[in-house]
């Protein structure tokens, strides 16, 4: 499997002159390549990936107008049309449906506005040397705090500037995997604002992961950094300082965030061979301007990624169920569903068996005996495929059915 390792690397002034020059040059080669590819369609004229990379590069770095697209690497430039087709591609099939995950907009222009820039180089255009330093095509030879070994050969490389002006080489390396020993132990698990998780294991016990709310904490920083940046005349020098400052706190967040997410993340993948997580729509969720902030803080999506991503290094197993399962409405014990369910109701009796729940718990729980019942669901169909008939009977207990009503979590009153 392929993995990202990414290093801080130092540039000197005149090699962070120059790698400005490439952002620049990148950019421009992404917009000419999206407004050619925009024209042909509105044209009715099909054009090949070649004779667009052929137009806004090669072609275009004989006129005056592009002629200093020259002085940077053309493997940056190729790549730039080359990330302009596959946007182009994810729009078109977004739109027809042979794209999953939600709808997505017509590719935008890059603007020099942005703060974080990047380009990326494949084999050709990088080198690691000997000294230890990154050399880069027509930049020379670039510091690297080496905070750890590359697992083999970079097949790329993504040279990053993030919003708080720290650099930044993004490698991209085949990593062997190693496989844990098997474990009986399956889990069910259920993302929260109070708890980043309430994890339910196959042998009937819980575990809450804490959600450390690392944003909540700086939020009276970021706050005065904010407005500190708001009272800067726009485009001065000290605008610009304090939006540095405001970023590299954000960083700060960010990285802790990553971090606590990758040690919680392991801690699952090596006590569980399978682990279940429900398909929330997080994109809709953060719609409630209520949640969004807590959502975003406990950043779920990052975490489930991160799970998905160590379950295949280490060769587990990671399942998700369906968003309408109703997870938190619907008792663990005997599948009776409520019509509805208030966010603040954080306990519950169900009128059927009268079975007192912990709403988290519950929901894991329920997660956990979905998931199960789809992977023997699965299982079944694909020895009936084989053998040619019937090879047992499907398991379809009352937690799969169908949900009622909203999806859960999207509104205050739905899980």
């Amino acid at each position: 499997m392929q993995m990202r390792y990414r290093y801080r690397i130092e540039p000197t002034p005149a090699q962070a002159w120059m790698l400005a020059r490439v952002f620049g040059c990148v950019r421009v080669v992404f917009n000419d390549a999206l407004r050619v590819r925009d024209q042909a369609y509105q044209a009715g004229v099909k054009l090949s990936d070649s004779e667009i990379q052929r137009r806004v590069v090669t072609l275009a770095k004989k006129t005056t107008e592009r002629g200093w697209l020259a002085e940077v690497p053309s493997l940056a430039l190729v790549q730039s049309v080359n990330d302009s087709r596959r946007a182009w591609r994810h729009f078109f099939d977004s739109a027809t449906g042979k794209r999953r995950g939600r709808r997505l907009g017509r590719p935008r222009m890059k603007s020099k506005k942005d703060h974080r820039q990047s380009f990326r180089l494949t084999r050709n255009g990088f080198s690691v040397r000997a000294n230890g330093r990154l050399f880069v095509t027509k930049v020379g030879e670039v510091r690297v705090r080496w905070s750890r070994e590359l697992p083999s050969e970079p097949s790329s490389v993504t040279i990053i500037r993030e919003p708080d002006g720290h650099y930044y080489a993004s490698f991209v390396a085949d990593v062997a995997t190693t496989p844990l020993p098997v474990v009986d132990q399956e889990a069910g698990v259920d993302v929260g604002i109070c708890r980043l998780a309430t994890v339910a294991t196959s042998d009937q016990t819980r575990t809450d992961i804490e959600n450390p709310k690392l944003l909540g904490r700086k939020l009276r920083k970021l706050r005065r950094l904010e407005r500190e940046k708001f009272r800067r005349q726009k485009g001065s020098a000290n605008r610009d300082k304090t939006r540095r400052k405001l970023a590299l706190a954000h960083g700060k967040v960010a990285r802790a965030r990553r971090e606590d997410h990758h040690k919680q993340a392991l801690a699952l993948v090596r006590d569980n061979q399978v682990i279940y997580v429900e398909d929330l729509n997080i994109v809709g969720m953060v719609k409630n301007r209520r949640l969004a902030r807590a959502i975003s803080d406990a950043g779920w999506g990052q975490f489930v990624r991160i799970i998905g991503e160590k379950a295949q290094r280490y060769g587990r197993t990671l399942h998700s169920v369906s968003r309408w399962l109703a997870s938190s409405k619907t008792c663990s014990e005997c599948g009776h569903r409520l019509d509805a369910l208030a966010l603040q109701v954080r306990q519950w009796m169900c009128p059927a068996c009268r079975t007192v729940h912990d709403r988290d718990y519950n929901a894991a729980k329920v997660i956990l005996a979905a998931g199960r019942a789809e992977r023997i669901n699965a299982s079944h169909e694909r020895g009936r495929d084989r053998a040619g008939g019937p090879c047992g009977v499907l398991v379809s207990p009352s937690t799969t059915r169908k949900a009622r009503g909203d999806e859960a979590g999207s509104t205050p009153t739905a899980a």
